[in-house]
Formats: C-alpha cells, structure tokens, sequence
C-alpha cells in the first residue's frame, strides 16, 4: 500500500472513530430524552437532526473513504461515486444551512417577551417541520447534479482538462465555465448561510457581553450575588457560538481550498486538494458533537444517568451471580 493511501486512510479512519460514536451518542441521548419527556426543545430537536445529518457525513464519506483506501470493500463504482457523492453533498450543505437555523433560534431566542423577534421565535418554533422539509428539498435539488456527473476513476480512464479527482471518483466537466459556475453555486451556498450565522452570533455575544455588565452592575450595588436567572439560555448561547465559530474556521478552510481548485490549472491531476477539502469540511461533522456534549447540561445528565443505571445494573447482576 503507497504511504499516501494508507495516510489517507488514517486521517479519515480518525475523523469516522471520533465522529460516529459522538453523533450516535447525541442522537440517542435526545431520543432517550423525547421517551422520557414526550417532547423537544425547538433548539433540542434542531440540534437532533444536526447531529443525524452530521452522522451521514461521517457515515457515508469517512467511513466508506476509510474502508476503500485500507481495500476492506469496493465501493465506489459508477453508481456508488453517484450515491456517495450526492448523500455527501446534501448531508455535508445540510449541516450547514442547520447550523445556522441552530444560530438564527438560539438569537431570537434572546429576544424579550412580546417583541416582535419573540414572535417570529414562536411561528418557528412552530412550524419547525416545515422548516426541515424545506431544507431538504432545497439541498437535494442543489446536489441532484452530482447522480448526472459522478463517474469512478476504475472505469472511466478519460478525463477531460475541467475535471475534479477525488481519489476514487471523477467529475468532470465540459468547459472552465461549467467548473467555474458550479464552483460559485457551491461557494456561495455556503457563505450565504455562513454571513448570516456569524451576523447571528456576533448579536449573540454582544448580549451575553451586555447581560454580564447587568450583573456585575446588580453586584456592585447590593453587594451578593444576583441575576442567576438566565443561567441555561446564556449556557445554550455559548454553546451555539462555539459550534459557529468551528464551522466558520473549518469551513472558512474548506471554502478557500475549493476556490484554489477553481482557479488552479491541472488540479485534476491529483486528489490531494480533494482529499483536504474533505477532511476539513468532515471534521465539522466529527467534532461538533463533542462541542454539543460538553457544553450542553440536559445532555450531560441524560448520559450520566444512563450510566450510572448501567452500573447499577451490572452490581445487581453481579450479586445474583454469586
């Protein structure tokens, strides 16, 4: 096996042992959570389906990455580059466009009582299915074109001079302009939810900014403590931010490598930029989830309880052995 391939298939082996079990973990903490409690959080069941959506990138790009550059499977063929691809491709924009609802609710969720912002946070709230479905049909109609233009490099030796090799599978493209358009529908998809998550967040942090000033001001003049009321939302607050900024680096990075590769010539000589782009646009995926446990307390509980019932168990089994 090259030393490439094998390096390859470590970094991405890496990316599915840290991303799989963390989102498998969200996700049945949450759906513990809606067994137990009968209902979600809006904010809870955003970050649900982040963490299903974060799972299938992992999933179906890392996982089966791996498996292929270590020839524990063939995968990718035509129709394999094909699903592969277009699940990669909506899944990936998905996590995107839901990190941002993630952001959009947790700054109106700020909003005092009887606003108008507080409001629109309710008609959210509300037709939070809607708001998935529409998403969902809006990523897969924008990833459609990859089932057309997905071809395995096994079998496809011909590549034109505006193609895009990812190791094991080939897009290629008739004209530089056809490159260069698709390039900037996926750029700008990208930056438009990004802009508005970021504007979303800096509203976030210049109210968690003025809410601390309150408190110490309330501090100062009684001489205790006060103002402990808030304490989750702004807790929730930090931790979306957290998960924004991870996405703004990691995806800053994938958009600046995928802006290389349009303007590059011959970067379709080797899958390396590909490679790259990938891993970072992946890694949002694979980490957020240890974001989301750390900062997120009902999760934490959830988990902890559950393993403490497992302890428990296994003491009551042990005794009855004996």
């Amino acid at each position: 096996m090259p030393s490439e391939v094998f390096v390859r298939g470590m970094l991405y082996l890496s990316l599915t042992v840290v991303g799989v079990p963390g989102n498998a973990t969200v996700i049945l903490a949450f759906l513990l959570l809606l067994y137990q409690e009968n209902r979600l959080l809006p904010a809870d069941a955003i970050i649900l389906h982040l963490a299903c959506v974060n799972l299938l990138v992992v999933g179906v790009r890392c996982l089966l990455e791996t498996l292929a550059s270590f020839y524990l499977a063939d995968i990718f063929g035509d129709v394999g580059c094909k699903a592969v691809i277009f699940v990669y491709r909506t899944s990936r924009s998905l996590s995107i466009w839901l990190t941002f609802v993630l952001s959009a609710y947790q700054c109106l969720s700020i909003a005092s009582p009887g606003s108008r912002w507080a409001s629109i946070r309710a008609s959210v709230a509300q037709h939070l299915g809607f708001v998935f479905l529409f998403l969902w049909l809006l990523n897969t109609c924008m990833s459609s074109a990859a089932i057309l233009f997905s071809f395995s490099t096994k079998t496809n030796s011909s590549q034109t001079n505006y193609g895009i090799n990812v190791q094991f599978c080939y897009l290629p493209f008739p004209s530089k302009l056809s490159k260069q358009a698709n390039g900037a529908a996926q750029v700008g998809r990208d930056v438009v939810p990004m802009a508005l998550m970021t504007l979303a967040s800096l509203i976030i942090l210049v109210f968690l900014y003025k809410h601390s000033q309150q408190v110490k001001g309330l501090r100062s003049s009684s001489g205790g403590a006060g103002g402990g009321s808030g304490g989750a939302e702004q807790r929730a607050a930090k931790a979306v931010v957290a998960l924004v900024t991870l996405y703004v680096v990691l995806y800053g990075v994938d958009n600046g490598l995928w802006v290389y590769t349009l303007t590059v010539r011959k970067t379709m000589t080797s899958s390396l930029i590909s490679d790259l782009r990938i891993f970072f646009s992946s890694l949002y995926a694979a980490l957020s989830p240890v974001v989301i446990i750390a900062s997120n307390r009902k999760l934490n509980s959830r988990l902890r309880c559950v393993v403490q019932e497992k302890a428990v168990q296994e003491k009551v089994t042990c005794v009855s052995t004996v």
